[in-house]
């Protein structure tokens, strides 16, 4: 059985403190999943930092630069598992330079007001960390620690 391979992704708010939008990207590939709603990120390469695939992704996705805030982990405190080959590190992220805009695989963008964020037929596997996400505002619990680097060790 082969390794299981890493995904980035961020859920892009507006305010790292006190949220009242969270974008949502609308996928246009693989077929199976085109047209459901996820966290903009993608694939770690070998031998590259998450946080900087985060960054990179986001770049090549949605052509913005990020703040990066908490890490938001699963319940067991690692990454969540989101195929039968694929885990994710979600981080919570504000955008500094930008504006989204659909590349290559996305064909819409939506910002959701807070009490809308499942307006969206989300990918299955991010469902959970949606509902994660809405409990941890509920609880007034995203507050941001300091993460060791919040921006990328290099930009274009």
């Amino acid at each position: 059985m082969s390794p299981r391979r890493l995904v980035v992704a961020a859920a892009i708010v507006d305010d790292l403190h006190t949220p009242t939008t969270l974008l949502a990207a609308r996928r246009t590939a693989p077929p199976a999943l085109a047209g459901r709603w996820e966290f903009p990120g993608g694939k770690v390469e070998p031998d590259e930092d998450p946080v900087d695939a985060l960054h990179r992704e986001l770049r090549e996705e949605l052509d913005v630069a990020v703040e990066l805030g908490a890490e938001i982990p699963a319940p067991d405190g690692g990454a969540w598992p989101i195929t039968d080959r694929h885990d994710m590190r979600l981080w919570l992220a504000r955008i500094t330079r930008g504006t989204p805009v659909t590349l290559d695989a996305h064909d819409a963008v939506r910002w959701l007001p807070v009490g809308r964020w499942f307006d969206v037929p989300w990918l299955d596997a991010d469902v959970p960390i949606v509902e994660a996400l809405t409990a941890h505002l509920s609880t007034a619990h995203l507050s941001v620690p300091s993460p060791a680097r919040r921006t990328p060790r290099s930009q274009p």
